[in-house]
């Protein structure tokens, strides 16, 4: 469990970092950077073998690396618009709305219905001061943050261990470094913020990845997935910690709402196929 809370951490300390380096290296070249340095660590750590694969293979990996490369850019434009606890919290509903559908039980439903009472709550106690801009971008990698799930499983089915996702963080590094190099900001090659970026590629992608690996073997898949649901309040105490981003009882109150919506419907959700025990890692 502390492999599991450990990762959550990772990631969303990882992307309050990142959040400190948009004003120096831009957005898309803060995204470049967290992408190359995931996909060249985890390509050598992996190295999938290349051969012997056909076009349906290769197409589940170009749609993988696609969703990568969308996930995280319009990730961290939300969080560039919107406090980092709050973002996390509205792309929650991506992923959540997702398993409440393939839960097929009415059920489910009530789940779904107490995570958009926590969202308007948020709204009630921070819409005011949120950019629309940010939240609507929330929502949209939450789309693709449900998109990168499916695609994973996918992925799974396909390739041995964690050879799909090495391979498809291969293609979003490829995606994203023409964006990055084009916005790249006047700060990109200081020391800093390369170090830093850096960083951001461990804490997001590396790191956590490899924890969660350990903690499936020792934990049964319904508890990791409670775990994971905890993801919106260890983001909102990330953003206080890097950020600085205070939160109001309203705001805490909804995000405790979508963590107990988030585990009531992994608590509903089919028990899944013994096979499927790859981790899955959060959208940002």
């Amino acid at each position: 469990m502390g492999l599991v809370l450990a990762s959550g951490l990772s990631v969303h300390s990882g992307a309050a970092v990142a959040a400190t380096l948009f004003p120096y290296a831009g957005i898309w070249s803060v995204v470049a950077i967290r992408l190359t340095v995931g996909a060249l660590l985890l390509l050598a750590v992996c190295r999938p073998a290349l051969r012997g694969r056909s076009r349906a293979d290769w197409a589940v990996i170009g749609a993988f690396g696609l969703a990568l490369t969308a996930m995280n850019t319009v990730f961290y434009e939300a969080i560039e618009r919107i406090p980092l606890g709050p973002a996390v919290t509205i792309e929650v509903l991506g992923p959540l709305t997702l398993s409440v559908i393939a839960a097929r039980r009415r059920s489910a439903w009530l789940w779904a219905g107490l995570a958009v009472a926590g969202v308007l709550l948020l709204g009630r106690g921070g819409f005011d001061r949120l950019n629309w801009l940010g939240v609507v971008l929330a929502l949209a990698a939450g789309v693709c943050w449900a998109s990168y799930i499916v695609l994973s499983s996918r992925a799974g089915a396909r390739f041995p261990k964690a050879d799909g996702l090495a391979l498809a963080m291969g293609v979003a590094a490829v995606l994203s470094l023409p964006l990055g190099i084009a916005g790249a900001g006047p700060g990109l090659l200081e020391p800093r913020v390369l170090v830093l970026g850096c960083a951001v590629a461990v804490l997001s992608s590396v790191l956590p990845y490899s924890l969660e690996l350990i903690a499936l073997r020792r934990l049964p898949t319904a508890t990791f997935a409670v775990l994971m649901s905890l993801g919106p309040a260890i983001a909102a105490g990330a953003g206080w910690a890097i950020l600085d981003q205070a939160l109001n009882a309203t705001e805490l109150a909804a995000i405790v709402l979508v963590v107990a919506a988030s585990i009531g419907a992994v608590q509903t959700a089919p028990a899944p196929r013994p096979a499927a025990k790859e981790p899955v890692l959060v959208g940002e």
